[in-house]
């Protein structure tokens, strides 16, 4: 039995909860809720032990590890793409979340699916779009400060 699909789950999984965490410790628990949806697909396919799930979180770790990225980069003083103020406990998820980025991202890489291409494509580029407007969406007001 290929481990792989649970693996992408488990550690969709951890990025899930830790962006949970990051609202419960901000202002702005919806804002990370809404910001995590498209990570619920890759999840539940994942434990599924459902090929497609590979192709719907590939999108996701990528993003969630630029953002990790930029934050690191202003953290550090070299950039400044994110601004903001990141307690001690924001700053541990942004750590654990690139973590589990990376884990899943390099399990992503070795796991071989027999999806076609074609279908392939279309669902990266599906969640791609979702996770993008899922962080758009959290940016409004309304939401942002719930």
């Amino acid at each position: 039995m290929n481990r792989a699909p649970k693996v992408v789950a488990y550690w969709s999984l951890v990025i899930l909860v830790a962006l949970y965490v990051v609202g419960a410790v901000s202002n702005g628990s919806l804002r990370h809720e809404v910001q995590t949806l498209p990570l619920w697909f890759p999840i539940v396919t994942g434990f599924q032990q459902r090929e497609i799930a590979k192709w719907a979180a590939l999108p996701c770790l990528i993003f969630w590890l630029v953002i990790m990225i930029f934050i690191w980069l202003f953290l550090l003083g070299w950039a400044r793409m994110v601004t903001g103020h990141f307690s001690p406990t924001e700053i541990a998820m942004t750590l654990t979340i690139g973590g589990a980025c990376l884990i899943g991202l390099a399990a992503s890489v070795r796991w071989r699916t027999t999806v076609q291409p074609l279908t392939a494509l279309g669902v990266s580029a599906l969640f791609g779009a979702l996770q993008v407007l899922a962080m758009r969406l959290s940016l409004i007001p309304y939401i942002a400060t719930r």
